[in-house]
């Protein structure tokens, strides 16, 4: 399965991904762990296959899917805090209409997690009555979360079951990769079942800017942000933001520029004088929402010729330097530094719910 999406194919053969190319990323170590991977599915009783739950299809390991599709495995579409749920909801039944297992979760939530454990000791209730340890191995691509789910995993288990075996955490880092070793962790007894952990490996060419999830470094960040403001634009995701326009001139209308009591706009003002980071970041949030919204309201080409859509991504990003104090340089035309914050913003779930992979059936 693939999640080329129509906006996606569009926004990857545009000219700014023009002889990117497939992207050969595959070091020594991911190539091992693929092998040991292969090997482990061998033994595995359940697979718990983590995806991103913004890009349900995207972040799929294809070279693995025929192993997968063959065992039992439970899709856990990891980080649905930062999706659209009601778009969720339609991916959860799609994929049970494609008689897949498939659950949403965020991995920092006990209760996702304890709903996950309940699915694996459903699906392995036929198992448990003819084996007495039984392999649970969790997979995924780098970025979607699977560390954090083996820690969380870890600790929900470690509380329910009283297992006397020492556990090894899994390490958690910003980047991909970091994972690197597959280790053992016992969360039950009677009969014993163990999760076993595997690294983030990713296929060992992406052939597109879609395909899985790999450091920024690699790929480029201001391909990757032209590429997202490709995908908004052509869905018209900023027009829906004209509203929030209206909202904030509302919210700090304040014509006298007075600080009568109750006044909503001095409220405002006094509150930025404290130099509140949650403040700082949600006024940038919505000047950036309101930049693209503005940029997008102006516009006047045809989105529909690439080119034109391509003007106004570069008019996008260079009126984003402003929103993010970007001193200009001369003759530096790159966009660098703004697109890393934009990224960050959208990364972090700030500019909104998102899911960017379309259902196969719109397709």
């Amino acid at each position: 399965m693939r999640g080329l999406t129509r906006a996606g194919k569009r926004a990857s053969e545009m000219a700014f991904n023009a002889g990117g190319g497939a992207i050969n990323w595959f070091p020594g170590h991911m190539a091992a762990a693929s092998r040991a991977i292969r090997d482990r599915l061998k033994l595995a009783d359940l697979v718990i296959e983590v995806r991103d739950a913004r890009i349900p299809l995207s972040s799929a390991n294809e070279d693995l899917q025929p192993v997968l599709s063959a065992k039992r495995r439970i899709l856990a579409l990891n980080k649905k805090d930062l999706a659209n749920p009601n778009i969720m909801n339609m991916w959860l039944d799609h994929f049970q209409s494609c008689k897949q297992d498939c659950i949403s979760l965020n991995a920092h939530s006990s209760n996702s997690i304890n709903q996950l454990l309940g699915l694996v000791e459903l699906k392995l209730r036929e198992a448990i009555l003819k084996e007495p340890t039984l392999l649970v191995m969790v997979v995924g691509v780098p970025n979607v979360g699977k560390s954090a789910l083996i820690n969380s995993i870890h600790r929900i288990a470690n509380s329910r079951f009283p297992v006397n075996d020492k556990m090894k955490r899994a390490r958690v880092g910003p980047l991909p990769g970091v994972t690197q070793d597959i280790a053992g962790y016992k969360i039950a007894s009677q009969p014993s079942i163990y999760v076993l952990d595997t690294p983030g490996v990713l296929v060992p060419s992406i052939p597109d800017m879609e395909t899985g999830a790999v450091k920024d470094s690699v790929v480029g960040e201001e391909r990757i942000a032209k590429y997202l403001l490709s995908l908004l634009n052509i869905r018209k995701t900023p027009l829906h933001w004209e509203r929030l326009l209206h909202r904030r001139e509302e919210f700090d209308e304040d014509p006298d520029d007075s600080c009568e009591k109750g006044s909503r706009g001095s409220v405002r003002r006094r509150q930025r004088f404290n130099n509140s980071d949650a403040l700082y970041v949600q006024d940038l949030v919505i000047e950036v929402q309101r930049t693209l919204c503005s940029t997008a309201m102006e516009f006047t080409g045809n989105l529909d010729e690439d080119n034109e859509l391509e003007s106004l991504i570069d008019s996008q990003l260079v009126a984003l330097r402003k929103v993010f104090r970007i001193p200009h340089k001369p003759l530096d035309e790159s966009h660098g530094p703004a697109s890393k914050k934009l990224l960050t913003l959208f990364r972090s779930g700030k500019l909104g719910p998102f899911i960017l992979d379309d259902l196969p059936d719109q397709q």
